[in-house]
């Protein structure tokens, strides 16, 4: 019997990324480009910082839980500002986030390699799985064909921010380095919940086939 996998709505997968598309992306933007042009670099790399340990100290008074991975997060940002500050250069302030979705990448397409992709324990964070998913041929073409994806599309999100670094301004990197990558991490997400439904529905096809009878072994008729 096949396991039954039920895939949230995509209205409600879009409900929950908006106020951390706000939150994590336009706001902090904004207030990065606002502080560049009144105040400085500097100023506005420790606004970004601000932001966001403020973003962390709200919801701890909220009552809300903060996973350890934003924690993790805030202290790389931290080192990523202080630095910065130190150095005085913007350019390995964002250098460091460059090369980590770089990483990432690679990541992705070893796993993938390997034959234990690392997408998998991502998604079921989102979808409730069966254990043995890579035991299923439908799932397993999926999940590595979808970490090979992922895999190629950081590594390129990472080329083209490291080319934006080094050939354009402060606030235009910002601007361009963060409309590219939204986009580019939107259009895959579409792809992968579109490439996930597929093949949900044909597992559920393949298990709803009736089984063939046997052919009789003298007159060979079923």
């Amino acid at each position: 019997m096949t396991d039954t996998v039920q895939m949230p709505p995509l209205r409600v997968l879009a409900w929950r990324a908006v106020p951390r598309l706000v939150e994590g992306v336009l706001v902090p933007t904004a207030l990065f480009l606002l502080l560049v042009n009144l105040v400085g670099v500097s100023a506005a790399i420790a606004g970004g910082f601000a932001w966001s340990a403020a973003v962390i100290v709200v919801r701890r008074a909220l009552g809300r839980r903060v996973p350890t991975l934003v924690l993790v997060g805030l202290g790389v940002l931290l080192f990523r500002t202080l630095v910065a500050l130190a150095t005085g250069s913007s350019f390995l302030y964002f250098l460091q986030p460059t090369l980590g979705t770089g990483v990432v990448g690679l990541v992705l397409l070893g796993s993938a390699l390997m034959g234990r992709p690392v997408v998998l324990r991502l998604a079921r964070d989102f979808c409730p799985l069966p254990v043995d998913t890579m035991g299923d041929p439908h799932f397993r073409r999926f999940f590595l064909g979808i970490s090979l994806f992922w895999g190629v599309t950081q590594l390129l999100n990472a080329t083209v921010t490291l080319w934006l670094l080094v050939s354009q301004s402060v606030s235009t990197y910002v601007v361009t380095r963060t409309a590219m990558s939204w986009t580019l991490t939107a259009a895959g997400i579409g792809i992968s919940i579109l490439w996930f439904a597929r093949v949900l529905r044909r597992r559920q096809e393949h298990a709803l086939r009736p089984l063939a009878l046997p052919a009789h072994p003298a007159t060979g008729l079923t």
